[in-house]
């Protein structure tokens, strides 16, 4: 990333698993900003600079999207056909990052062409680690187009 400031987008409903996820990144120095959203609507206006988000220099394209798939409004599954479907946001990473192992899931996501399906452990400590690993491999060692 070159010194600029670190976006992730967080895309979850469920307001423990967001403060979870929110403090792991913080707490790692993963990310300089998160921009989260409790549901797949609000992501899209986001993302799509819509309702409220027009302005590119308030709402600058993520360095990187952690998507739930369960969520109110637009499901996970069809805001990343969404995202991998349009030419300007196709390149932002987007790893799916949810409770379900279900391997319809799995293999919808990986349909729609999502970069990464993480399945949230349970416990604290292992969550902490996973988002540690994802954040450096993601934005730190992988090696991708600037957006």
């Amino acid at each position: 990333m070159m010194g600029e400031p670190v976006l992730v987008m967080l895309v979850e409903d469920n307001a423990d698993h967001a403060e979870l996820v929110i403090r792991t990144l913080e707490d790692h120095r993963i990310a300089n900003r998160i921009q989260h959203f409790r549901d797949g609507q609000a992501a899209l206006d986001y993302l799509f600079r819509r309702n409220g988000h027009e302005d590119p220099a308030s709402s600058p394209r993520p360095h990187m999207i952690l998507l739930d798939l369960r969520l109110p409004r637009v499901d996970g599954l069809e805001v990343l056909r969404i995202i991998k479907e349009e030419e300007q946001l196709k390149q932002i990473p987007v790893i799916i990052l949810t409770t379900s192992e279900a391997e319809k899931d799995v293999a919808q996501a990986y349909g729609n062409h999502v970069n990464s399906y993480l399945v949230k452990p349970v416990g604290f400590e292992e969550f902490s680690k996973l988002m540690n690993d994802l954040g450096f491999y993601w934005l730190g060692w992988n090696t991708h187009p600037r957006v």
